[in-house]
């Protein structure tokens, strides 16, 4: 083995370990700890996939349609569980080093896409996908080292361990001029710190600016408001604030031009509404509490309400949404023509 190589591997040791254990653990947590793929229990992964939708960077129309398609996002939960416990401990291992440090640049990258917004007191999510792409290119330059069994395969002197196909699979030299290493391992950096300024301004403004935080306060978006016939009807979107807390809906009033509530619901007759004035589009789900009506992170639902006063109304009116931080949010509803 390349004297250099050898070493390079052998210093980057704890690295590898260290990534290889945060891919793992996910498996483990998910399979071994806890059963995190039972669609009907708390903690199901498909919800906290979920959570990654409403400010996903590039790759939201594949989440949404996952969330969308239960039996869908299932499968492909399983199959990225199953992915990050092979790859994590291979990585570990040092087995097919190289290969492996590309999974792990891969996994890492959609972590940074997916959810590099999210994070209540530090940008968590945005800081184990990009150094988990860091250290995967890193490891992918220097090998597996002394202590990997890709070192052993190599000792071992079987005529595949020292083909050139190996060492780009696993550890070794390169069989590149060190012109031409040199050259990787700067624009690989070059593409990566990009990469890193890049994602940490579009989703947290950290590079200039002013600083912001999505997962800090809960955000309610009110789409396609209607007042027809009796009912009031319109979609919620919980697209900000904490992936782990959900928003809680403690009141809803329905005022004219000039102010007057004309219609209202309060925290009890929230916490109470009935499975068919709430239709969930995906696997997060707004659903009543014990005292509100709770909006997970990046839940969308369409809600109903029908009462006999609404059939008395006509023109515009406000529609306003009150959560229990005190924050609100409104938007404009007409009554639809009469016909």
């Amino acid at each position: 083995m390349n004297q250099n190589n050898y070493y390079a591997g052998l210093l980057t040791t704890a690295l590898r370990w260290v990534t290889g254990w945060t891919y793992f653990s996910a498996f483990w947590r998910r399979l071994v700890l806890e059963n995190k793929l039972n669609p009907e229990e708390a903690g199901y992964i498909g919800e906290k996939f979920n959570h990654f939708l409403p400010n996903a960077l590039g790759i939201k129309p594949m989440i949404e349609y996952l969330v969308s398609h239960p039996e869908a996002l299932w499968w492909a939960m399983a199959i990225f569980t199953i992915v990050e416990g092979i790859v994590g401990l291979f990585f570990i291992l040092g087995l097919f080093t190289r290969a492996n440090s590309i999974a792990v640049m891969s996994l890492a990258l959609g972590i940074l896409l997916g959810s590099g917004w999210l994070g209540t007191t530090c940008l968590d999510e945005w800081q184990i996908g990009i150094l988990g792409i860091a250290s995967g290119f890193t490891v992918f330059l220097s090998g597996g080292g002394y202590y990997s069994m890709d070192h052993y395969l190599s000792r071992s002197n079987r005529r595949f361990s020292g083909s050139r196909l190996c060492q780009w699979l696993g550890s070794g030299p390169l069989g590149l001029k060190e012109a031409t290493v040199k050259k990787t391992a700067l624009s690989g950096a070059i593409l990566i710190f990009a990469l890193s300024l890049f994602t940490n301004q579009y989703f947290h403004g950290g590079v200039y600016g002013k600083l912001h935080n999505l997962s800090v306060r809960p955000h309610v978006t009110i789409t396609e408001p209607e007042l027809d016939k009796g009912s009031l009807s319109f979609t919620v979107f919980r697209d900000e604030g904490a992936d782990v807390y959900g928003s809680f809906l403690i009141g809803l009033q329905l005022k004219d031009k000039e102010g007057k509530v004309v219609f209202k619901q309060d925290q009890q007759q929230l916490s109470m509404l009935k499975p068919e004035q709430v239709s969930n589009s995906y696997v997060a789900k707004v659903k009543p509490g014990k005292h509100s009506l709770v909006l997970p992170l990046g839940a969308k639902a369409r809600l109903k309400f029908s009462d006999p006063v609404l059939q008395q109304l006509q023109g515009v009116y406000t529609l306003t949404l009150t959560d229990i931080s005190g924050l609100s949010w409104e938007q404009t509803v007409a009554t639809l023509p009469v016909q």
